[in-house]
């Protein structure tokens, strides 16, 4: 006979019932109530296991379409277009100095805001990129910025980094459900 190891609240809901059972019926009675109880639970379990790996083939299947897209190389002319969409004035990363290169992040979070809800996943690929090119940017100019628009620039990457994960969650959590 296979003996069944289940949780702490699966075992006290089976001792509640034999409790409330047990004064009006034979032993032979509060067994059958006992398989019978197993026996939802078993399928309570095949279901959940069910849908746990359902679960897990769709984000394996959404972790493999993001690698896909990762591998692709971004288009310059998109780029281009997408850079001076979100940095404006600001859009000719290379110049930019330590006076301008907290406002360029500024102005990069204004339209992160402002435009990040109706972003596909490839248009985070692009100002993904852009981010990262004002951070290479940063390091190279790091040691002439004033300490309180170093401070406020990393208060605007930690508010960025937030957004774009906060789609990727979003994005994979609907992947799951569909």
């Amino acid at each position: 006979m296979t003996r069944l190891r289940l949780p702490f609240a699966a075992t006290a809901l089976l001792g509640t019932t034999l409790l409330l059972s047990g004064c009006d019926t034979t032993p032979r009675e509060r067994q059958e109530i006992v398989r019978e109880e197993a026996r939802k639970l078993d399928t309570l379990a095949d279901r959940t296991a069910d849908k746990l790996r359902v679960a897990g083939r769709r984000a394996a299947r959404y972790d493999s379409v993001s690698r896909a897209r990762n591998r692709q190389p971004l288009d310059n002319a998109t780029t281009a277009t997408f850079t001076k969409q979100l940095l404006g004035t600001y859009a000719d990363i290379e110049t930019l100095t330590p006076t301008t290169i907290e406002p360029a992040y500024v102005q990069l979070l204004r339209q992160t805001r402002a435009q990040r809800k109706q972003w596909s996943q490839r248009d985070w690929d692009y100002a993904t990129s852009i981010y990262k090119r004002l951070n290479e940017r940063l390091k190279a100019i790091r040691l002439d910025v004033k300490g309180r628009d170093e401070i406020h620039i990393r208060a605007l990457q930690a508010e960025f980094t937030t957004h774009e994960t906060s789609r990727d969650v979003k994005d994979l959590g609907q992947a799951v459900k569909d």
